[in-house]
């Protein structure tokens, strides 16, 4: 469940599935019911306030107050506005309500050990003021657990943004998928404990709604990492390079070297100034310090040029001059199959250079060669 749905694209996966033939007052059941199951996890006794507004998270909260009565939990509800206003699903919610509905009021917020705010959802997009805002106010003061319903009241379900004033919850029930406004500050600070529960919209809707937000993870971008093969090599896995300040300056081009490291990168290069050299090379193991962006620059034209054959790159850059004689290590661990290693040490017994490279880099810088011991 990676998908963030913004308030739209939620109303749009609502939509669709009552489309389907999923009846709303179904959801809007199964949405209170999971309310309900996260207050429950109290001892049986709790005296709760359900706090409901007069929209969709308000039929939430009154379903969430009937099951809870139903359980045998003292259960007070209070709304904000006139219960003959309700209309569609929060209308009949509100109907099956066998008990007595209160007047909102902010001074009646007391005495209770969990308030389920059911003010507003995340599709909230004006400033909070007047009796709202004085009963958000209140269930902050109360000392009680706050539970919301979707997301805490006063919380933008797109932005994170506090829209004035905004419930601080212990815990937020939402239903399907996340939204942004979980994940994002301030948003995230006010949410608590987010759980997701299924109330019977089918995943196939996300293929319609097409959502472009998503909840950073090993889900998301796991199948594109980078895993090292049998037959890789540095060359293959990028080259990163970091500029570093003058000496008094190195600190987050350190940290952020040990970083591409640390993700994969094959070869990282510290692109230093003279006077921090010294330091930059010190405190930077398994990095390759460069000063001089003319030499950083021929090092990168080289390597793009011989980024296939690794073995090109240390013959051109390490004094494999006409006539002098080169030991190619080809690496045990690759393995050499059936050519004629012993003529390679024995080459290294007559006082060449030892230089390990891969049999395929060998073939391709010392071609000649190659063909002639074949």
């Amino acid at each position: 469940m990676i998908e963030l749905l913004t308030p739209d694209e939620m109303a749009a996966c609502d939509r669709l599935a009552i489309a389907s033939g999923v009846p709303g007052i179904a959801l809007m059941e199964k949405a209170g019911r999971a309310v309900a199951d996260a207050v429950a996890r109290r001892p049986l006794g709790t005296r709760i306030l359900v706090v409901a507004g007069p929209g969709n998270n308000g039929g939430d909260g009154f379903v969430a107050a009937r099951v809870l009565a139903e359980r045998g939990y003292p259960v007070r509800l209070m709304l904000l506005g006139d219960a003959a206003a309700l209309k569609g699903d929060a209308a009949e919610a509100a109907k099956r309500w066998n008990g007595s509905v209160e007047a909102a009021a902010a001074e009646q917020i007391a005495g209770v050990g969990v308030i389920v705010d059911a003010l507003f959802g995340a599709g909230l997009n004006r400033e909070i003021d007047g009796e709202a805002r004085a009963l958000i106010e209140a269930m902050n003061a109360s000392g009680a657990t706050v539970i919301a319903v979707d997301l805490p009241s006063g919380i933008n379900g797109a932005s994170g943004t506090v829209m004035g004033v905004a419930v601080r919850a212990s815990e937020s029930i939402t239903f399907f998928r996340r939204k942004p406004g979980h994940l994002l500050l301030p948003g995230r600070l006010h949410a608590g404990k987010v759980r997701v529960a299924d109330i019977g919209i089918p995943d196939s809707v996300l293929d319609e709604v097409k959502p472009r937000a998503f909840a950073n993870g090993p889900g998301l971008w796991g199948r594109h990492f980078p895993i090292p093969q049998p037959d890789g090599h540095k060359y293959a896995r990028g080259h990163a390079v970091v500029v570093s300040g003058g000496i008094s300056f190195t600190g987050a081009a350190r940290l952020a070297a040990r970083g591409a490291l640390r993700a994969g990168a094959g070869l990282v290069t510290l692109a230093s100034p003279r006077d921090a050299l010294a330091v930059n090379a010190v405190a930077s193991l398994a990095v390759q310090p460069g000063a001089g962006a003319r030499r950083l620059e021929r090092r990168h034209a080289l390597r793009q040029q011989t980024r296939n054959h690794p073995g090109q790159y240390v013959a051109r850059t390490r004094g494999c001059e006409p006539g002098r004689r080169v030991f190619a290590d080809c690496d045990p661990a690759v393995g050499c199959g059936d050519h004629r290693v012993g003529t390679f040490q024995q080459n290294r017994r007559a006082g060449g250079s030892r230089r390990r490279a891969r049999l395929a880099d060998f073939r391709f810088v010392f071609s000649t060669l190659h063909d002639a011991l074949e």
